[in-house]
């Protein structure tokens, strides 16, 4: 534990210095806990944009396959009782379509936050918690991607004319109290769906790569993640 807490005293000098030498994780220079980080966040991005930006990407998971909100679910029921069960099923499998066409556009924000990712951030991922690089995704590409998944969300749900009608009922649900304001525009509900869902497996690539660094195919992987 002491070599690892020097190598963490190092992480907090300015980026100007840069990292020190390899005072930190016995065997590994600072050089290379650098690269393992990094590459650490890049197998975590490109899984999770493989695995849910492709058809059924969402769909086809329970995991982060998106449903109507809670507060809608008795509006589902009943048009599935009066014989609306297919106008129902395809209102919810657009929405899933749309997270998924969404996703598909994540890697290049996602890369862009670990190209500026700065010593800091560094020692905010390996002083955090299990989840810490996922909460660095999610702080540093929350917005970006909001930005970009939204238009993509838009275009997929308008070709379903439920959309319309989804936003009149959620909408007047909403002032009533009856739905959260966020969940009562469709485009903005899937959206914010589509951002949890990706960084959830974000999150469930971290927490096996942190559990089984052995497993994670990568030398350098293996040497630093090991050593942690």
């Amino acid at each position: 534990m002491r070599s690892f807490s020097r190598f963490l005293a190092v992480c907090v000098l300015s980026l100007g210095v840069g990292l020190a030498q390899a005072a930190g994780l016995e065997g590994v220079s600072n050089a290379d806990a650098s690269a393992g980080l990094k590459e650490a966040l890049v197998k975590g991005a490109d899984f999770a944009v493989g695995s849910l930006g492709v058809k059924d990407g969402f769909l086809g998971n329970k995991k982060v396959r998106i449903p109507l909100p809670d507060s809608l679910k008795t509006a589902e029921k009943a048009m599935r009782v009066f014989g609306m069960q297919a106008q129902a099923d395809e209102l919810v499998e657009s929405m899933n379509r749309a997270a998924e066409l969404a996703v598909a556009e994540a890697r290049p924000i996602l890369m862009d936050a670990i190209r500026k990712m700065t010593v800091k951030d560094a020692k905010d991922i390996l002083t955090g918690g299990d989840d810490s690089v996922t909460q660095y995704f999610r702080r540093t590409t929350d917005k970006p991607l909001t930005a970009r998944f939204l238009p993509i969300v838009k275009q997929a749900t308008a070709k379903v004319k439920l959309a319309e009608q989804y936003n009149n009922y959620a909408g007047k649900a909403a002032q009533l109290g009856l739905v959260d304001k966020k969940d009562a525009n469709l485009d903005n509900y899937v959206t914010a769906k589509a951002l949890d869902g990706l960084y959830l497996i974000i999150g469930e690539q971290e927490k096996a790569l942190r559990q089984n660094p052995l497993g994670a195919g990568s030398d350098l992987l293996k040497k630093v993640f090991g050593a942690l």
